[in-house]
């Protein structure tokens, strides 16, 4: 099992080194999902080296927790962060979505580290749920933790599912929600309305808090009190900003299935690492 790491100078770094190789990976596919890979950064940090019980030396070891992405199309940060771990060699981040490569442009159940295969938006909470019961008909203590979209929620099944975890209690599980605040067709409010927002999810029989998705002190604090949740689901909705870490990439919808170019690559990794 991992060496849990809680140093938030160490995350920040981490932060950084991710985005880099992120947005490295996506200039050299030349196709995939910019923005919306870099708002998740600091919550998958968190999760992965602060959190998750997980082994990458035995991938399928029974007591891990378990993790999904729902937002599938945000795998390039899961696969920089796989990699970092070991489980699969770092020079196969740079054959995403290329043809023959098991990095494609989302999850696949079959890369190591990988639980589902994700993508189709709305599905993954009902796989985290399954997940969670399973869990609790076996008699096992590991969490699961799923990453919702904000926009993803414009999707019926995740409030079927939301009814769901709450009718079956299911405090194994652990949601934190993307809230970038914009999809594919535009800012998300306008698409179709989400607010009142934390009240839907408490209505629905979830604990509920928000957070600053990039500050990780707020998110280390979420999770702790997640766990201390019983008898309920919880989600934490991590305000976050799509494009997050380079200037002309921030809010700007544009980015949502855009890839930077040479130059802006090479603009984007100058002005990360002059942070």
């Amino acid at each position: 099992m991992i060496n849990k790491k809680t140093d938030l100078e160490f995350l920040k770094q981490k932060s950084l080194d991710i985005r880099c190789d992120v947005l490295a990976m996506l200039e050299e596919a030349g196709s995939g999902h910019t923005g919306g890979s870099l708002s998740l950064v600091e919550i998958l940090v968190s999760l992965y080296y602060c959190k998750l019980n997980h082994d990458p030396e035995n991938p399928s070891w029974g007591e891990r927790d378990r993790f999904i992405l729902s937002k599938g199309h945000g795998c390039p940060t899961l696969y920089a962060i796989l990699a970092d771990f070991g489980y699969f060699p770092k020079n196969e981040l740079m054959t995403l979505r290329k043809y023959g490569s098991c990095l494609q442009g989302h999850p696949e159940k079959g890369i190591r580290g990988i639980e589902a295969s994700t993508g189709s938006l709305g599905q993954g909470l009902s796989i985290s749920i399954g997940m969670a019961l399973s869990a609790r008909l076996d008699g096992r203590e590991n969490r699961v933790y799923c990453i919702l979209g904000d926009g993803e929620t414009n999707e019926g099944q995740v409030w079927e599912s939301a009814m769901t975890a709450a009718h079956y209690k299911l405090d194994n599980i652990i949601v934190m929600l993307d809230h970038n605040k914009l999809q594919i067709d535009g800012p998300v409010n306008e698409v179709k309305n989400l607010e009142p927002f934390e009240e839907k999810w408490r209505s629905f029989g979830w604990k509920v808090k928000r957070c600053n998705g990039h500050d990780f002190q707020e998110l280390l604090d979420a999770l702790d009190w997640a766990d201390s949740i019983k008898g309920h689901p919880a989600i934490i909705i991590a305000d976050t900003v799509k494009g997050k870490g380079v200037s002309f990439m921030e809010n700007d919808n544009r980015w949502h299935g855009v890839t930077p170019t040479k130059e802006e690559l090479g603009k984007a990794l100058e002005e990360l690492k002059g942070k």
